[in-house]
């Protein structure tokens, strides 16, 4: 072995690689104690998901994490899983998975480079500062081997950052957009400071919805770190329950994740809960980065006007500009969010097909989809809550 050669090693354990070398790669600007950029690739994060069961045996995440290591150090690893479904992604391949059968192939399990169930863009070939190339194209070609070694149809790393997604033709991989609506910061001093960015017939409308949600006859609070207390993850457990049975058919993540986050990641976590005669009737849950505050659950037990654009959206851009907060990613979906000064933005994702035939096929495909991705965020832009330069706005 020569002395610059590196290693590529499957792992079935975070444990196997230790969270000092995962976080050297996927946090180094935490080292010092400071907030990590990307809460969801931290070592604690992954391993909560780990030991709460969410992922593993029987839940088609099955962990097959990759560390590359060269001269005895681990200068890069990825969050790598076989998939047994395409659940709990938010880049969907349902298409290519029915066309791939149809043709009598066996599209799963394929390989997913992600975080599971989290539609939060970040690195996902996490690699030391200045291993950032050699890296890359460790894990790259070495996850590539590992999906036609056995024979899988497919390998995939979605909400990859922008760099990767640029790096992308050369590490082998085929590029893909989508679309998320995202809060931009622009340096308010406070929400009404936010409110005048916009035209006056949407300011109107946001204070409406903040009063109605106000007067729903209790209290809203906002709760992180040593303030969240055991008691409100019952709460929580029975939010993500109605919503996860409502949008996804049942929960991903399992009642143990929430106890570990405790634990482990509260710190990380902005709670907001409505309480009325001091029981919690609705929540959100957030994650916060070092320059984002990540939406992530909402539920409630009790229907209340505007309540959930509140918790969600207003509650979090309160947070984002007292603690200048660069931007909210609020997850997938939801076009109901461009009212209310979420625009849209790319998210990417990177794909790795073992058909040529197919591959050719879906890199036509990519690439029609990136023009209509492009022209809907355009649209949608234009349709947007902010004020139109040169136009009389009155309120």
């Amino acid at each position: 072995m020569s002395e610059d050669e590196i290693i590529i090693t499957r792992h079935g354990t975070l444990a196997s690689i230790g969270q000092e070398d995962w976080d050297a790669c996927a946090c180094p600007e935490a080292q010092e104690g400071s907030r990590p950029a990307d809460p969801f690739t931290t070592y604690r994060f992954l391993k909560a998901l780990e030991d709460s069961g969410s992922v593993g045996p029987g839940t088609g995440w099955e962990a097959h994490y990759l560390t590359a290591e060269q001269n005895g150090q681990v200068i890069a690893c990825a969050p790598l899983y076989a998939k047994g479904h395409s659940q709990g992604e938010y880049i969907f391949d349902h298409n290519w998975a029915h066309a791939w059968e149809r043709a009598g192939g066996r599209y799963y399990p394929k390989l997913q480079i992600a975080v599971p169930f989290t539609p939060v863009t970040g690195r996902r070939f996490l690699t030391r500062p200045g291993c950032e190339q050699a890296g890359q194209q460790a894990l790259a070609q070495g996850a590539i081997q590992l999906t036609r070694q056995n024979g899988l149809s497919s390998l995939h790393a979605t909400f990859c950052d922008a760099d990767e997604w640029h790096a992308g033709p050369d590490l082998g991989l085929m590029q893909r957009t989508s679309q998320q609506f995202h809060w931009i910061n622009e340096g308010y001093s406070s929400f009404d400071d936010f409110l005048g960015s916009l035209s006056s017939r949407k300011r109107k409308n946001i204070r409406k919805e903040r009063a109605t949600a106000n007067d729903f006859g209790g209290e809203i609070v906002t709760l992180t770190g040593d303030g969240i207390k055991p008691h409100h993850w019952d709460a929580i457990w029975e939010f993500y329950q109605d919503t996860g049975a409502r949008k996804w058919g049942q929960p991903y993540l399992t009642r143990a994740f929430f106890d570990i986050a405790h634990d482990t990641l509260r710190d990380d976590i902005l709670l907001v809960l409505a309480l009325r005669d001091d029981q919690p009737v609705a929540g959100a849950m957030n994650l916060i980065g070092r320059s984002a505050l990540y939406g992530r659950y909402w539920g409630c037990v009790e229907h209340h006007a505007c309540l959930h654009f509140e918790l969600c959206y207003y509650r979090a851009m309160d947070f984002a500009i007292s603690h200048r907060l660069q931007r909210i990613e609020a997850g997938a979906q939801g076009e109901h969010k461009l009212a209310r000064g979420y625009l849209p933005v790319n998210t990417y994702s990177l794909h790795w097909v073992a058909d040529d035939g197919f591959a050719e096929a879906i890199q036509s495909y990519l690439l029609a989809e990136r023009d209509a991705v492009e022209q809907d965020i355009e649209i949608m832009t234009e349709y947007g809550p902010f004020r139109k330069p040169n136009v009389e706005d009155h309120e």
